[in-house]
């Protein structure tokens, strides 16, 4: 009841609380979230396994009022902005969430988002949208549909549609204002949307490691891109040409490795003068390095693992890397002799064939490795001899530098164009095949007596009157001018052309007549005389040629074996044969007898890998990695082995490097702390590697998730036997095989446990040969980064010493339990090494950063200490000031618990007296064991060695046993 002096003030109040009555009711109104939005966040947050992380009211609530929920920004009633980075949120998305249409930004990365992405349809206003580092498996065909306002677009790292893989639709194009699209693994597959290099807007285009194929499109012409990373495609990857890369003249980083792109580098690179990176690495490019190239102030440029020719060029670069092409010179600036160069034109005209790609490579094409290419006795190339070997394009006048070429065979190709007039200067040329090509006329009039072979030319045999060739170039038969230079024959139709000093015709008719009949006689019987030891020898190698095996056992590990060696039998039911194998060998199966024979080929039959991983069940996954899928296998005796497959859609030339590294590796080197390859197989399109079995896995595993597999937290004193298990392993592999090693991708996720918890290093696919002393060897960036070198992250330049940090970065992990790299960790230490580097500055804040798994016991406290030394001793910035890993066994060693006697009397553990004569001590070690030993004879004690013991190898001697 309002109180008022007069009727006029009551009203006057009545009025006033009214409008406010109004004003108040009004505003709850307009700050009430929309309630289709609210629903559509309340089932977002229904859907997670733990929403509590939202920090979001528990009852009811508005997201829009106030107090504003966390995460959420709202335009009025409306919800425009849901940022959740980084929180750690399981769960699928609700599949209304396009409903939320005045949605503008929309950041989801960095959790662990699962399931089907609901559709994006109808989210007209939404402009960026953070998707990537999830778990989405499934993504809709309408995802895209109607985002006209889309700028940017992030799902990288998602496994989507993981079977069958997905391209992106038409519908992608209607945005018009997308400026970056970021989808780097996730599963894009078949070719390259032809309108992405029509899109006006965009400057990112981010697709690594995906399995698209085929070429880069057309419509890419000047396009304004600024980054394209379209490397490492698995499958076949990406081919064709890179010509239009030079034409996006706005690119800033281009990355093309780990693909089949082949072809020359464009002499237009030149015009990308915004370019700063450019890898082309692991493709099968040709051809010279463009001087325009060579000339690009680059910070990074990466040419490695691909096929270019011709010499060195000084590069303007800051950072580059060449090896493992195909150049004349190893040094920048350093010509070729004028004879490669001629032949590498010619190369150029006819279009690089893959043969000649492959062998022309050097600095002397008399060396005897070019394909198709003679030389005379001054080591001058005399014989071009190239008949059907894919030859397309034209004739380059560079032969005509070929002083000495007598003969030139180039019958049989795909060879179009002219003759080039240069080549008549070669004074010495005799023979000139051309036949069965595409020569058009006019050829050019040689004034020096010679062979010419133009059959099967339909345009100089259809050419107009006065195109005909001139008389001393008419089409003839030819011989080869040594037996040893095989060339194709012309037709027999064809008219000759005489030398001076030639017979007549009619001699030369009559010895032909007579050729006729005896040579074809003389050959026959020739053949037959070759023919036959030919076809006795085939059918004894036929007869002992090796069937594939079809039972496989492996021995489990014999005490008494010094080598510690694991041995493999393999049985071929139909013949009862066996061989044996070891750890890191192969045999040949011979009826009745087993044998031990040296590494290299362990080759097992496909079959029985199905049949010991039960057809490489699902149930038997030990884990992924890079590689494909390992497979846990129980052989009939219930021995267990390890069976890793390559997955087919991954089998690119780098993995099948990695592949043929791991066996080349581990079939030259042995040790108690590396891993055992047992054997492989390559049949068809298989590849897989048989190890022997480490029941306890990875120690990321019992270091990172042992919660989550249940597992006892290791002790202090099984993570100081591991770190000088890996220490001596790496020690080895550096130093004491009988080459130098560097393992290059040494990490916790590589040492293996066996059941007693001893380590073994694992993955030797990307292995290197160390170069000599303290030298440092260039090499394509190969590992985990984490675990990386400084030196040989930022140069490609790696020595032992990068092996040496890794090992540091594991020391770290023992010690902390945290793994290298965390990006779900504070910004401070995600990087674990920077991060220790500063815990480890006082015994305070070391203490304090020991894994919380651990007992902590004072006794402990000085070998944490030691170890954290270590570790940062081996993560030194400079290479130099690391040590070797022979230190890192001598300062581990002492912390390992070490046998000590027991304190008891001596004589009482010796159990053997011995102050009493040798024949005595026996007698009394006898009676003590209650064993007979009379038949050893002690008196003599050579005698007693038998030249041949029972059961020993006939190459066995006594000296042997001495």
């Amino acid at each position: 009841m309002l109180l008022c002096g007069s009727s006029m003030e009551c009203f006057i109040h009545h009025i006033w609380f009214v409008v406010a009555l109004f004003l108040a009711l009004a505003s709850l109104v307009f700050t009430i979230t929309d309630p289709n939005d609210l629903a559509v966040i309340n089932e977002f947050r229904k859907g997670l396994e733990n929403p509590e992380l939202l920090k979001w009211p528990e009852n009811g609530g508005d997201p829009c009022g106030s107090p504003v929920w966390p995460h959420i920004v709202c335009t009025g009633s409306r919800i425009q902005q849901i940022q959740v980075m980084g929180l750690g949120l399981r769960g699928p998305l609700p599949q209304s969430l396009n409903q939320l249409s005045r949605l503008t930004n929309l950041g989801l990365q960095k959790n662990q988002f699962s399931g089907k992405l609901p559709s994006f349809s109808g989210l007209s206003e939404l402009r960026f949208a953070y998707l990537d580092f999830n778990q989405f498996d499934t993504i809709p065909s309408d995802f895209f549909d109607g985002l006209v306002n889309l700028q940017v677009l992030a799902l990288d790292s998602n496994p989507l549609n993981a079977t069958s893989g997905w391209s992106l639709p038409n519908g992608l194009q209607d945005s018009a204002q997308l400026i970056n699209l970021t989808m780097i693994n996730c599963n894009l597959a078949g070719p390259l949307p032809e309108f992405l290099g029509t899109m006006s807007s965009l400057e990112v285009l981010l697709l690594s490691t995906n399995r698209l194929s085929g070429p880069i499109p057309g419509t890419f012409k000047d396009a304004v891109l600024k980054m394209l990373w379209l490397n490492d495609q698995s499958g076949d990857g990406m081919s064709g040409p890179i010509d239009v890369v030079a034409t996006m003249l706005s690119l800033t980083s281009l990355w093309l490795h780990g693909n089949q792109f082949s072809g020359k580098i464009p002499e237009e690179i030149g015009n990308l003068t915004n370019l700063k990176n450019l890898n082309l690495n692991t493709n099968e490019l040709v051809g010279l390095i463009p001087e325009s190239l060579a000339n690009m102030p680059l910070d990074n440029l990466d040419l490695n693992n691909n096929h270019f020719m011709g010499p060195v060029p000084k590069f303007k670069a800051t950072n580059v890397s060449f090896l493992f092409n195909s150049f004349c010179q190893t040094k920048q600036g350093a010509a070729c002799v004028p004879e490669v160069m001629a032949l590498l034109e010619f190369l150029d005209g006819v279009n690089y064939p893959s043969r000649l790609v492959e062998s022309w490579s050097g600095n002397n094409p008399c060396d005897g490795r070019w394909w198709g290419i003679s030389c005379d006795n001054n080591q001058k190339v005399s014989v071009i001899n190239l008949p059907k070997s894919n030859l397309s394009g034209t004739l380059s006048p560079s032969i005509a530098k070929l002083e000495s070429v007598t003969h030139i065979y180039l019958g049989s190709n795909n060879i179009s164009g002219f003759v080039p007039s240069s080549w008549t200067s070669l004074k010495s040329l005799s023979i000139l095949d051309l036949s069965n090509n595409n020569i058009s006329p006019p050829l050019p009039k040689f004034t020096t007596p010679l062979k010419l072979v133009l059959t099967g030319n339909p345009k100089l045999t259809s050419s107009p009157p006065g195109a005909h060739p001139s008389p001393n170039n008419s089409t003839i038969p030819t011989t080869s001018p040594s037996s040893s230079v095989p060339h194709s024959q012309p037709n027999s139709s064809s008219s000759v052309i005489f030398k001076p000093g030639e017979q007549s015709p009619e001699k030369k008719d009559s010895k032909s007549k007579i050729a006729i009949v005896v040579v074809p006689i003389a050959g026959f019987l020739l053949l037959v005389f070759l023919a036959i030891p030919l076809y006795i020898y085939v059918c004894k190698k036929s007869k002992d040629k090796n069937q594939a095996p079809t039972a496989l056992v492996v021995h489990p590990r014999d005490p008494s074996d010094s080598d510690n060696v694991v041995k493999i039998a393999i049985a071929n039911h139909t013949n009862g044969s066996l061989s044996t194998f070891d750890a890191s060998g192969s045999a040949s199966i011979h009826s009745g007898e087993s044998h031990m024979v040296e590494a290299g080929n362990l080759l097992i039959s496909v079959q029985v890998l199905r049949n010991v991983t039960k057809n490489f069940s699902p149930d038997n996954e030990l884990g992924r990695g890079g590689f494909g899928v390992v497979y846990k296998g129980e052989l009939d005796d219930g021995t267990q082995i390890a069976v890793k497959r390559m997955e087919a859609g991954i089998i690119s030339n780098k993995a099948l490097d990695e592949f043929r590294s791991e066996i080349d590796v581990l079939s030259k080197v042995r040790h108690r702390h590396l891993v055992s390859l047992l054997g492989y197989s390559v049949e068809g399109s298989e590849r897989i590697l048989v190890y022997e079995y480490m029941p306890q896995g990875a120690l990321s595993r019992h270091l990172f998730h042992w919660k989550t597999f249940k597992l006892e937290p290791l002790s202090w004193k099984k993570r100081l036997n591991i770190a000088l298990d890996v220490a001596r392993g790496m020690e080895y592999l550096h130093t004491l095989a009988h080459q130098s090693f560097i393992h290059r991708d040494l990490k916790s996720s590589n040492i293996l446990l066996g059941d007693d918890f001893r380590a073994k290093v694992s993955d030797f696919g990307l292995v290197k040969l160390a170069p000599d002393k303290e030298k440092s060897v260039v090499t394509r960036l190969a590992g985990t980064f984490g675990y990386l070198a400084p030196e040989y992250a930022v140069t490609g330049k790696i020595t032992t010493k990068a092996d040496v940090f890794s090992f540091g970065v594991v020391l770290m992990e023992l010690l902390t339990g945290m793994m290298a790299l965390d990006e779900d960790r504070p910004e401070e230490s995600q990087y674990l090494v920077a991060w220790f580097w500063n815990a480890k500055s006082s015994k305070e804040k070391l203490m304090a950063a020991v894994d919380p798994a651990l007992d902590m016991k004072e006794e402990i406290t000085e070998s944490i200490s030691t170890l954290a030394e270590l570790a940062g001793h081996c993560t030194a910035r400079e290479p130099g000031q690391r040590p070797d890993m022979g230190h890192a066994v001598n300062v581990l060693s002492p912390l390992v618990e070490k046998w000590k006697p027991l304190e008891d009397d001596p004589e009482d553990y010796c159990g053997i007296d011995y102050s009493l004569p040798l024949n005595q001590m026996v007698k009394g070690w006898q009676e003590s064991e209650g064993k007979d030993l009379s038949y050893v004879d002690l008196e003599d004690s050579k005698g007693s060695i038998p030249a041949r013991p029972t059961g020993f190898a006939d190459s066995f001697t006594s000296a042997d046993g001495r």
